[in-house]
């Protein structure tokens, strides 16, 4: 069921949007996936990508609201100079993002735990072990060359590497994760089952016993056939939505 508009709301654009940016910043908490105040999600709202919403500086996702993201223009050379500036860091990684690919019409960047942990082995790769890792078989690219905190010029260099659209996730090493997506509920959903994934795989390796690996065809099947997978990721986010909406939360406001 989608969530009301308040009619005190209706001036504001991208209503529905941030609605559910504001309920992915809510659940991303609770799964324990956020980084205090540190990880940033975008969303474009124009046809060419450019212009995006994002959360305010330095605010916890536990209190985000949808009125409260920022409305960006990722061509605009003076965003970090108005009195709403985003965090820098965020403004070097999504501003780059949104430029520089069209295709990833909303952006999702964390420090999860499993992912993180994935992302520091010297071999970062997923291998399809389950059917939530085969999700992401040949649809990921590992960064080997972090280069401090997302300034600019660090922004500039990972949005050259999500120039393929087939690549839904960037493994970053040393660093964490970054998911792009159709929607919010196709990069939420996708940043959930990342998450899983990289659990599940890192529990694995903790047994220190061999791991049963799929075939390359059986992997590349069962990654397609989930892509085809009817409407699981608006029923996800929609799902999520009611559960908040039952508890009386604030977020769509």
């Amino acid at each position: 069921m989608a969530t009301p508009t308040p009619l005190h709301k209706a001036n504001i654009d991208h209503w529905q949007e941030r609605v559910d940016m504001a309920a992915a910043f809510r659940w991303t908490v609770r799964l324990n996936f956020h980084e205090a105040v540190a990880n940033h999600f975008s969303l474009a709202v124009n046809e060419d990508g450019t212009e995006f919403l994002m959360n305010p500086n330095q605010a916890h996702f536990s209190r985000i609201k949808a009125s409260d993201l920022l409305l960006l223009d990722a061509n605009n050379p003076n965003a970090l100079d108005t009195p709403d500036a985003p965090d820098p860091t965020a403004w070097g990684l999504h501003g780059s993002i949104h430029r520089r690919c069209r295709h990833a019409r909303c952006v999702m960047h964390v420090h999860s735990i499993h992912a993180t942990v994935l992302a520091c082995l010297a071999d970062s790769n997923l291998p399809p072990i389950d059917q939530n890792t085969a999700t992401f078989y040949k649809r990921y690219v590992i960064d080997e060359s972090f280069g401090g905190l997302a300034f600019e010029a660090e922004g500039e260099r990972c949005a050259s590497m999500l120039s393929d659209p087939k690549v839904k996730v960037m493994i970053m090493g040393n660093h964490g994760v970054l998911i792009i997506g159709d929607s919010v509920a196709d990069t939420f959903n996708r940043l959930y089952y990342f998450e899983r994934a990289a659990e599940t795989y890192i529990r694995a390796l903790q047994t220190g016993k061999p791991l049963r690996v799929l075939s390359d065809e059986v992997a590349e099947k069962t990654a397609q056939e989930l892509e085809d997978y009817p409407s699981q990721a608006e029923r996800h986010l929609a799902e999520l939505k009611a559960i908040l909406d039952e508890e009386g939360s604030n977020y769509a406001q």
